[in-house]
């Protein structure tokens, strides 16, 4: 069981053909960057409502850390179950594009509502309902970046899009601090002008992301060849239960994606995703966290999310590169091991002016060395009929993690406090980061059958 670790794959017609197209500037094909620009825009209309959610909930509306807590854990807790549904839609109905774009359209649907409701329960139906936009799209949009990317680039191309994501990312909190400097009601003012953004989203997804047939001619453009590997099915996964390269029609039901988890790898992954998700607080509880430590003005709040962002956009594409290279498994623990780091600082540092640019820095750090991260990991082991599903499974496990998380953070702050409920955190993460690293060692070559070839040393 390992996280894929690879270094210098065999050359491949991939590679060969790929290096005769010009090299690295042909390497991340138009359907990626379709995407990329797709998420730039969605998430400069998210960020924007996730910059100035906990203060508005917190102080705005006068919730509790537990209540706040139930909240965030909705708003991450719905997608990951949702997630399933979606990856599992896009592979039965082999659109993948369909089904990531109905996800896309719902998220924009729901930002008016925010506007609209204004107590416990609506505000968690609404932020439900917006996370199932979320949910339905991001398992079917990075099938979309698997199938479209050779193998032994995935970090590189995972890393553009979330680069492009991150810079969405960074727009929405600038947006979210101008608007409330200059609108009389600026909290409604965010809502409304994010649901516009969304709305542009949608808009060109439709327009410029390629459906699947157009995928396969984006592949032959940026000159990549499809591995046959790369379809292939685990030696010890029975050739009873998944599609095979050679039947590429026919439908996917719902026992065909379970059996996924028969593979010890994919098991491997999504168990320690799940694992360290429990562990991982949520970017909102950073947030209050060290507005708390730091005494930062409400108005300047929303600018906080913009110095994970900036430093996730700067390391994402690297870290990608680094991960291609040296292997997905060392990049990924080393992000939890910086974010353990930050945890650290937020408890015992010293009040001095570079503390939160030191526990932002190491917070963007970490998603830089894991978001894009995860996904090229699944994708190098799961077969690309079951892409969707498999990136749901380990999506799902996570997500489901962090959802419990925040329910058990909340809830601890608001019995012992803030410092107690992330010690505790800190604890169970060095904890859950130990496990990881022994179950996802390297442990020798993969069976045949399964994608390129694996490192067999960290």
């Amino acid at each position: 069981m390992y996280l894929a670790d690879r270094s210098a794959p065999a050359k491949t017609a991939t590679t060969t053909t790929a290096s005769r197209s010009g090299g690295t500037a042909r390497v991340v094909g138009s359907t990626v960057l379709a995407l990329g620009a797709v998420s730039l825009i969605t998430d400069v209309s998210s960020e924007m409502v996730t910059a100035v959610l906990p203060l508005y909930l917190v102080v705005g509306l006068g919730l509790s850390p537990l209540g706040f807590g139930v909240l965030d854990g909705v708003y991450n807790g719905v997608s990951a179950l949702v997630q399933l549904l979606g990856g599992h839609l896009a592979d039965r109905v082999r659109n993948h594009k369909l089904i990531a774009g109905i996800g896309y359209g719902l998220s924009a649907v729901c930002k008016p509502l925010l506007m609209l409701v204004h107590t416990l329960g609506p505000l968690g139906f609404a932020l439900a309902l917006e996370r199932t936009g979320k949910g339905l799209r991001t398992s079917p949009r990075d099938a979309l970046i698997s199938m479209s990317t050779a193998p032994e680039n995935r970090g590189r191309a995972f890393g553009v899009h979330r680069a492009m994501d991150t810079t969405g990312a960074v727009l929405g909190p600038i947006s979210a601090y101008l608007i409330l400097r200059a609108a009389t009601d600026g909290y409604d003012a965010v809502f409304g002008v994010s649901a516009c953004v969304a709305v542009l989203g949608v808009l060109v997804l439709v327009l410029f992301v390629p459906g699947r047939a157009k995928t396969a001619q984006a592949d032959a453009a940026t000159g990549t060849a499809t591995d046959p590997s790369a379809t292939a099915p685990a030696a010890n996964a029975p050739s009873t239960t998944g599609p095979s390269a050679a039947d590429p029609v026919r439908r996917v039901d719902l026992r065909e994606a379970l059996t996924l988890l028969r593979l010890p790898r994919l098991r491997a992954l999504t168990g320690c995703a799940a694992l360290l998700g429990l562990t991982t607080v949520s970017d909102a509880f950073v947030y209050l966290l060290l507005q708390q430590r730091i005494g930062i003005g409400e108005q300047w709040f929303p600018l906080l999310p913009l110095g994970t962002a900036s430093v996730f956009l700067l390391l994402a594409v690297p870290l990608g590169v680094l991960a291609d290279r040296i292997g997905r498994r060392v990049v990924f623990l080393a992000g939890h091991a910086g974010l353990l780091v930050a945890y650290g600082l937020l408890l015992w540092a010293p009040h001095t002016a570079a503390l939160p640019y030191l526990v932002l820095a190491l917070h963007g750090s970490f998603y830089a060395a894991t978001d894009g991260v995860l996904p090229a990991a699944v994708a190098d082991v799961v077969p690309e009929q079951l892409r969707g599903s498999g990136l749901a499974l380990v999506g799902t496990g996570q997500a489901l993690a962090r959802f419990l998380c925040s329910l058990g953070f909340g809830a601890a702050w608001t019995v012992w406090g803030d410092g107690p409920a992330l010690a505790g955190a800190a604890i169970g993460l060095l904890c859950c980061a130990t496990a990881a690293g022994f179950v996802l060692r390297p442990s020798g070559p993969p069976a045949p059958g399964t994608t390129a070839p694996a490192r067999t040393t960290p």
